[in-house]
């Protein structure tokens, strides 16, 4: 074997490398030239391949680097020299690559601390395992002659020139498969000698982790640095290298490139197989490609690894009209996006096939290929992350999945987003804008966030037919953006169906017309995008126009206010003189039983009462929808309890005059008509005491009945008008004010139903119809039916002392009238039968009498009593209000120990009230 270069050019790179590893060599030991030529042949590798250094390509950092270890070693003077000569170097011209001029003397100098190691190039060799190595080969000149040695695996008239044939594949063997031998023969090669290369391979790089925990401060502990075990070596070995019958052999570059780009389209190379089982991309462990370079090409295939998630999900979705317009549109959007990697694919492609040998540093690399595919794969990772959270969603749903990634800190992943959500997104744009302009609702999918009913009624189509389908809600858009959009579409329909109006709704042309006008004028008016801040004004405008010519047309046509004011007057008695006319009317009517009425006969009475009062002059469309009711009839009845005014509605007021809403009507009209009717009792009985009370004077024997009478009069008088005046001044007169407000301010047909309905809820709770009063009500009906009794005892009362006086004075006059005959005024039979009346009346009559109106008195104080214990302890301060001026004199605060502490009873009544609702 030669052991010197050939001597073509002694200044050569080659023949000066070849006396650098025999000087370093040689300097150690005395070693065979074999031993020399093979790692000579090491080093012409490393200088051949391409190399990066694992120190920093900053000159200034790698400066700063050497002078620290120069000062670490208490070489200051040295560091000081080191950086004169430095700078010196940069004031010059002479080198262009300074940094790598100072790498490769920071590897060639050495570490006193490791006396058995050098550093070449980067890599490391043990000069004493060589040594050794060589010492055991002179000793044994047959294994040496033999084809099991080292240097078997050079050829034996060895040329330390390197021919460049021997890096480039072989055209007979290897250009088709992209294989670069790494010798010439490899007949003699044996396992052994597989093997101590292996050895030599797992100490140099055991010696490399060694130095590089040497030169960095943060690895001071050196008791982990253990030799690779023979098992561990082969790995190590078969990882760097691979064989091809006996010969060990690299995969070129251009193979790996051309399969890294089929892999980029989601197809398998020669080299690089998808695995299933693991779901990547793997390259075998049995084909020769470094582990750096393994690394690299891990990290490229994550690109076509995504980019096979994201084809998957398309073919899986090809022809399923179930996606929906919305999913279609998804699936478009990302198609868009492949076909701009395509094009991407196409280009590097290109790249590849003009890769000039000759020319170094020309054609597309791995490493190049690592940079320009940055952005790429950062698109299809979005891509991806979109897929895989879109799956099994739709409509609004899928536009929420989309949006969620939009709120990411990363500018070029964001604007990615959003411009996928502003395509995905049009379809949802075209249903939102033909809902708001015409009212239609397209959406064949259940996409759309707005659902319709086409089973309800014309009658509901407010209150039933549209709703909003929470689930397609996206959450850029509120709930109080989405209950507008909803009205809106619901007030067209409502005026075109129900208020049959096909009058062109103000404002809406000029909006149309600016949705497609191009203009900066009318830019923030345009359904551009439905997660912008300018959809709310665009919605508020629409909104605005669309429920003002609603409430318009429901106002002006069908006279809306006329109708919610005749409710007042009638029905809940505001009408005073009506009602007290209508009263004296029915009363011989009422008085009977209710099974006795005659709907005609009522309703005679009810014209005859317009006619007679100011009803005559209100609007004659409201005159004809009212009309009398009877109600349930129970047992006992009389007309007083089952008569009842009606009010018919249909047509667009019917929407907030609803059943349920005539029903809280004819409640609260129960209640007043029943209060009214208490009124109406002690009014009558007042007028029979002050005409009475004259012509019983006559009668001594009845003047403490009619002071006992007259007081109860008085004390229900007083509660009675208490009561009513609370009632409708102080629930019906501030509600009712409440309510013209709030339909002043309303500003769609929501807001007044809203407020109508809270009148109604208010009215009810202050007038003691609600759940929490219900033992109230029942305790002041009882109240109302002793009023009842009273006026029956007081009416027997005053009957049976009229027949009495009339008898007195028709014995009198009888009397009278014989004497002036001329006869005895009076036989024995009619003064026995005279005594006998009278003391009977005196007798019976009088005690009967006083024991009733005794009993009805305590039973209505006790009753009173109670009825107020039951205001004191209310949760409505004006309730509580009214207790007080039941009570003003504190009359029966005096009977009743309960209503001496009010703020006890009030406290508990709370606790119990909280305890309730926990």
């Amino acid at each position: 074997m030669s052991s010197q270069p050939m001597k073509l050019d002694t200044n050569s790179v080659t023949n000066l490398l070849y006396v650098l590893c025999k000087k370093n060599l040689k300097g150690r030991s005395a070693v065979p030239d074999d031993i020399i030529a093979s790692q000579y042949q090491y080093a012409l590798r490393l200088v051949g391949s391409r190399f990066t250094s694992p120190i920093s390509t900053d000159e200034f950092q790698l400066s700063e680097r050497i002078k620290k270890n120069l000062a670490k070693q208490g070489r200051e003077s040295d560091a000081a020299l080191f950086s004169e000569l430095h700078a010196k170097l940069q004031s010059q011209d002479l080198l262009s690559n300074r940094w790598a001029v100072l790498s490769l003397l920071q590897a060639l100098s050495k570490d006193p601390k490791a006396k058995d190691q050098s550093n070449y190039f980067g890599g490391t060799l043990d000069m004493l395992s060589i040594s050794n190595f060589a010492n055991k080969s002179r000793g044994n000149s047959t294994q040496m002659n033999s084809s099991s040695g080292i240097g078997s695996m050079f050829n034996s008239t060895y040329d330390p020139t390197p021919s460049t044939s021997s890096f480039l594949p072989r055209k007979n063997e290897a250009g088709d498969v992209g294989i670069q031998f790494r010798s010439k023969e490899t007949s003699s090669t044996s396992n052994k000698d597989t093997a101590n290369l292996a050895a030599m391979v797992s100490r140099s790089v055991v010696l490399n982790r060694h130095a590089q925990r040497r030169q960095d401060p943060s690895f001071e502990d050196e008791s982990d640095i253990v030799p690779y075990k023979p098992e561990e070596t082969n790995t190590i070995l078969s990882k760097c290298f691979a064989t091809l019958d006996g010969t060990l052999y690299e995969i070129t570059e251009r193979l790996l490139l051309r399969d890294i780009l089929y892999v980029f389209q989601g197809i398998e190379g020669k080299c690089i197989k998808f695995d299933s089982g693991m779901d990547a991309y793997k390259i075998s462990s049995d084909i020769g490609v470094p582990l750096p370079v393994r690394d690299l090409l891990g990290k490229l295939a994550e690109l076509g690894w995504l980019f096979r998630r994201v084809r998957k999900y398309l073919d899986a979705r090809a022809g399923d009209k179930a996606l929906g317009l919305v999913g279609q549109s998804f699936c478009a959007a990302v198609q868009k996006e492949l076909t701009e990697y395509y094009r991407l694919v196409a280009v590097l492609e290109a790249q590849e096939n003009q890769v000039d040998v000759g020319k170094e540093g020309s054609g597309l690399t791995l490493r190049r290929l690592m940079i320009w595919t940055y952005d790429p794969l950062q698109r299809m990772r979005a891509l991806a992350t979109l897929v895989d959270v879109c799956k099994g969603k739709k409509g609004g749903s899928l536009l929420s999945a989309i949006y969620s990634h939009t709120q990411t800190g990363d500018p070029f992943i964001s604007k990615l987003v959003k411009h996928i959500l502003h395509v995905v997104s049009h379809p949802i744009r075209s249903i939102l804008e033909r809902w708001i302009f015409e009212g239609e609702l397209q959406d064949s999918y259940n996409e759309f966030f707005i659902a319709a009913d086409p089973a309800v009624r014309n009658e509901r189509l407010w209150h039933e037919k549209y709703s909003l389908r929470k689930q397609m809600l996206p959450t850029f858009i509120t709930n109080e953006l989405a209950t507008k959009i909803l009205n809106i579409g619901k007030s067209i329909n409502f005026i075109r169906v129900v208020c049959e109006d096909r009058s062109p709704i103000f404002g809406h042309s000029d909006i149309k017309i600016s949705t497609t006008n191009d203009s900066e004028h009318h830019e923030d008016l345009r359904v551009k995008e439905l997660n912008s801040s300018s959809l709310q004004d665009f919605i508020d405008l629409v909104y605005d126009n669309t429920s003002k010519h609603l409430l318009d047309v429901l106002f002006k046509k069908y006279k809306f206010m006329e109708h919610l004011k005749a409710m007042r007057r009638y029905l809940l008695l505001g009408q005073g003189d009506f009602i007290r006319h209508l009263m004296d009317l029915l009363e011989p009517d009422l008085v009977r039983p209710a099974n006795s009425l005659y709907m005609h006969n009522l309703t005679g009475l009810l014209e005859a009462a317009i006619r007679a009062t100011n009803a005559q002059f209100d609007d004659s469309e409201t005159l004809k929808r009212l009309d009398c009711r009877l109600l349930e009839i129970s047992p006992g009845d009389c007309g007083w309890d089952v008569f009842s005014l009606d009010y018919h509605v249909d047509g667009p007021i019917s929407t907030v005059f609803t059943p349920e809403v005539i029903l809280h009507y004819l409640r609260i009209f129960n209640f007043l008509w029943r209060a009214k009717r208490m009124e109406y009792c002690l009014t009558g009985i007042w007028k029979n005491q002050m005409s009475s009370s004259r012509l019983l004077i006559k009668l001594p024997e009845v003047a403490p009945l009619l002071h006992i009478s007259h007081c109860l009069e008085a004390e229900m008088l007083h509660f009675i008008h208490q009561m009513q005046y609370f009632i409708t001044f102080e629930v019906l007169e501030c509600c009712w004010e409440e309510l013209l407000v709030k339909i002043n301010e309303a500003k769609d047909l929501d807001h007044i139903i809203t407020a109508h309905d809270n009148f109604l809820n208010q009215v009810m709770t202050r007038a003691l119809m609600d759940n929490e009063s219900r033992a109230m009500l029942t305790q002041l009906r009882a109240i109302f039916d002793l009023i009842i009794q009273f006026q029956t005892t007081q009416e027997n009362m005053y009957n049976a002392a009229t027949a009495e006086l009339e008898a007195r004075q028709e014995i009198e006059k009888k009397a009278q009238r014989k004497t002036e005959e001329g006869e005895w005024g009076l036989t024995d039979a009619d003064s026995e039968e005279d005594i006998k009346r009278i003391a009977d009346f005196t007798k019976t009559f009088i005690p009967s009498t006083r024991a009733q109106l005794r009993v009805l008195h305590q039973s209505y104080q006790d009753m009173l009593q109670q009825f107020l214990v039951m205001l004191n302890s209310h949760s409505d301060v004006s309730l509580r209000f009214l207790c007080f001026r039941l009570d003003f004199n504190e009359h029966y605060k005096k009977l009743e120990p309960k209503l001496r502490s009010p703020m006890k009873y009030s406290m508990r009544y709370k606790r119990n009230a909280e305890n309730t609702k926990v």
